[in-house]
């Protein structure tokens, strides 16, 4: 009986727990909520891990993507539409059917998607048939370097229905060319370029505040910003020259894909008025060279250096003899310029040249420096990272990213510390001799004066392009990326080939 009784008093007991428990639950007075449990979601993550991964694990290139370009991150300005300035074709808006619009035919089924870090063609191609996918890479090969292939492009995946066989696959190289390789049987491939509904717009503003600012207050993107500043560096130091009433005006194109606005294309002139005067810049071909920029005399835009090798930030340290340095504790020579800026943010080559170091030195910490002819060197240290793909011995053009700004070796923040060295000794780079690149020649002298009063009457709103296309002023043209070659010269191949066979 005793039994029963205790029995009895324990399930009564455990009843009422149980009903205090959810109703102290159901008041939210219990600190533990099953909902915020560390649950699966979408793809097999848990919410924990999706934190973690967004917080680190990627190397200094990818690092800056997230930050960035040098004014975006800085300025922390909304992106505009690019709809706004005047338009100097027909039509506002493109209405054009879209050749780069994919549907599903029928007996077709269409995989669209972004390559992510890690993947490969292989890996995109999976369930197809493996013979398939190394039919689709060799034919790829033929037309483009695969060591080329980034994350963050897009991609089309067009299969059979019925057997699940590749049929096409496309993959958007940049925003200018894409790889085709299509054929379920003998693949073959090709790189076309991506065709855009160009339109042709003038923009006009006065600094008030800064640069980036007076191009937020017209309505455009900050790209357009960093545009002006790539296309004036050798002309003024955008970090220490720019002051309010500093004016510009851009014709410039602007690019459509869907319907969609998908950024500018080429800027064909621009005048920019900084301390009461007036830089050109006209775009024009001449014969089988490359489109570069001059000033109405025919001079060419661009010097053999930039003012500087960053944009939008501010120096910290200037050349000097004689400096305390901040950790060592006593004075020292600075032979160069220190610019603050936040980690991660790139840093480009102030001129072409070659990279003859890449890597850790001491104080300087992670360094690179390019031999730029002449005796003349360029050094940029204290480097968070490298650009991906950067080695020694690398030929690297006038405004390529190299690095990525960072505090390592002897430094109290991040910074870049820039120096120039003329046949072995450390010169001032505000005063390094910066000559002109190569001016029009005297034949195309009545060319180009053509192009540029063509130029010059669009940018001031006195000429209209009814059917406008990139070709209409000056001829575009788009280099195809070289296929990858083989480790091994033809002939030798087919010798071997040969002793095979005999």
């Amino acid at each position: 009986m005793f039994l029963h009784m205790k029995i009895r008093w324990i399930l009564v007991a455990a009843l009422f727990l149980l009903f205090a428990g959810l109703f102290a639950w159901e008041k939210g007075w219990l600190p533990f909520d099953p909902l915020q449990a560390d649950i699966p979601v979408a793809g097999g993550q848990s919410s924990t891990d999706q934190a973690a991964s967004a917080d680190g694990g990627e190397d200094p290139a990818n690092a800056s993507k997230a930050q960035g370009a040098e004014a975006a991150s800085q300025a922390n300005i909304a992106e505009g539409d690019g709809n706004s300035g005047t338009d100097l074709t027909q039509s506002a808006a493109p209405d054009a059917a879209n050749p780069d619009e994919e549907s599903a035919a029928p007996g077709e089924e269409v995989v669209k998607g972004t390559v992510e870090k890690g993947d490969t063609v292989i890996k995109i191609l999976a369930g197809a048939d493996s013979q398939a996918v190394q039919d689709y890479i060799s034919a790829a090969r033929r037309v483009f370097s695969m060591r080329a292939f980034r994350d963050g492009q897009p991609y089309v995946v067009v299969t059979d229905a019925a057997t699940g066989k590749v049929k096409r696959f496309e993959y958007e190289i940049d925003s200018r060319r894409r790889l085709v390789v299509e054929g379920m049987e003998q693949p073959v491939a090709r790189v076309e370029a991506i065709e855009y509904v160009t339109l042709l717009t003038t923009m006009s503003a006065t600094i008030d505040d800064n640069l980036f600012q007076a191009v937020a207050d017209a309505g455009e993107s900050p790209q357009m910003a960093l545009k002006l500043a790539e296309l004036f560096g050798s002309e003024i130091n955008f970090i220490r020259d720019l002051q309010e009433g500093d004016s510009f005006s851009v014709l410039v194109e602007k690019r459509y894909r869907e319907g969609e606005y998908k950024g500018y294309g080429r800027i064909l002139a621009a005048h920019f008025t900084n301390k009461g005067k007036t830089f050109e810049a006209y775009l024009f071909r001449e014969g089988n060279k490359a489109a570069s920029y001059y000033n109405s005399k025919g001079e060419n835009v661009r010097k053999s250096l930039l003012q500087a090798p960053l944009a939008f930030t501010r120096v910290t340290s200037r050349f000097t003899k004689n400096r305390l340095h901040p950790i060592l504790g006593y004075s020292r020579p600075h032979e160069g310029v220190d610019y603050a800026a936040p980690t991660g943010t790139p840093v480009k080559a102030v001129g072409e040249g070659v990279v003859t170091q890449r890597g850790w030195a001491g104080g300087y910490g992670n360094q690179v420096i390019v031999r730029h002819g002449g005796g003349l060197e360029s050094l940029y240290a204290h480097l968070s990272g490298y650009a991906r793909g950067l080695q020694s011995g690398q030929k690297v053009r006038q405004g390529q990213v190299i690095g990525f700004v960072g505090m390592t070796g002897l430094a109290t923040g991040p910074h870049l510390d820039f120096r120039l060295r003329q046949n072995g000794k450390f010169v001032n780079p505000a005063k390094a001799i910066n000559p002109r690149g190569e001016p029009v020649s005297k034949s195309a002298m009545s060319a180009f004066e053509k192009v540029m009063a063509v130029e010059l009457a669009a940018l001031k709103g006195e000429k209209t392009f009814p059917e406008y296309t990139v070709d209409s002023i000056v001829v575009d043209k788009v280099d195809l990326p070289q296929p990858e070659k083989s480790s091994e010269p033809e002939h030798k191949t087919e010798k071997r080939k040969k002793k095979h066979r005999n």
